[in-house]
């Protein structure tokens, strides 16, 4: 009798776990369309059409039909992702603990691995840099102080949460308000470095990976050495790719998939050329403490 209960005990407890694996799997996401959004720059319009034949192998990789999010500022990529209409998204440093902060279900599963670019070093990371214009009177930290000063967005992680962190923290002791006599946001890297080259602006802090891109995408009319750079930030890590957490594990694996083997195909090769990039790497949560331990994310 005692081998016959324990018998039944066991097919119970095995029919238990299979019904509780079923309820999990019942849990995942399998949505029929991957919705996919990036934070604004100032090419956003270019690297959507950049991005094309990766989300065309994305959908071939993934069977899933991929539908383009155009954003309007880093907190509308956050919302979208708090309202679960985008599941896949590029998100800056700060913006992605911000949307963690704000409930966000997300992972982060990638980054750029970039080549070396001027002031931009290869790695997946990149830097926070103060520029003004060469030949203005504003050649050092102290020659700024009153001066009007440009950062990029609310969220950005290197166009105000570093500077006013570590900058404002560590090398000057104040506020930013306090050492400039006018701080304002531009909207996006590229603007910062077109108000600093044309005058309409003192000084600027935009990510060396941008604004290499702002002198590439100006033509020739800007060039690296019209600017001073007058302070550089600690490295911080590059823009976190993420999806949203509750997708299938298989869903999320063949995503995570596309991006880092993307060096292995003629489409993704391409890609990597135009955004100045080696490969994507794998990246996880923690390797975004940095930003963290800058008080990043509140």
């Amino acid at each position: 009798m005692n081998t016959i209960k324990t018998s039944w005990m066991k097919l119970a407890a095995l029919g238990a776990a299979l019904c509780f694996g079923a309820a999990q799997a019942q849990q995942c996401e399998d949505p029929k369309v991957l919705r996919f959004s990036i934070i604004p720059t100032q090419e956003s319009v270019r690297e959507l059409t950049l991005y094309k034949p990766v989300l065309d192998l994305l959908s071939k990789n993934t069977g899933k039909k991929i539908e383009f999010y155009m954003p309007t500022s880093y907190s509308s990529v956050v919302e979208a992702l708090l309202g679960k209409w985008v599941d896949i998204a590029v998100l800056g440093p700060e913006s992605y603990l911000i949307a963690k902060t704000q409930g966000a279900n997300i992972d982060v599963f990638a980054t750029y691995f970039k080549k070396k670019d001027g002031v931009q070093e290869a790695g997946p990371g990149f830097k926070s840099i103060l520029i003004t214009k060469k030949g203005s009177k504003f050649t050092t930290v102290e020659s700024i102080k009153g001066s009007v000063m440009l950062l990029v967005d609310p969220a950005s992680t290197s166009g105000s949460l570093i500077p006013e962190s570590i900058f404002g923290g560590k090398v000057v002791k104040m506020p930013l308000k306090q050492y400039f006599s006018k701080v304002a946001f531009s909207g996006g890297h590229d603007l910062s470095t077109l108000a600093v080259f044309d005058g309409k602006a003192d000084s600027a802090f935009v990510a060396t990976h941008r604004f290499m891109n702002a002198l590439t995408s100006s033509k020739g009319k800007m060039k690296a050495e019209d600017f001073n750079i007058l302070w550089t930030s600690p490295l911080i890590p590059q823009d976190p790719f993420v999806y949203r957490a509750t997708l299938c594990p298989d869903l999320k694996a063949k995503i995570q998939q596309t991006f880092v083997t993307l060096e292995t195909t003629d489409v993704g090769k391409a890609y990597l050329e135009n955004v100045g990039s080696e490969k994507f790497v794998v990246m996880q949560d923690s390797d975004y403490n940095v930003i963290r331990e800058a008080g990043g994310g509140k």
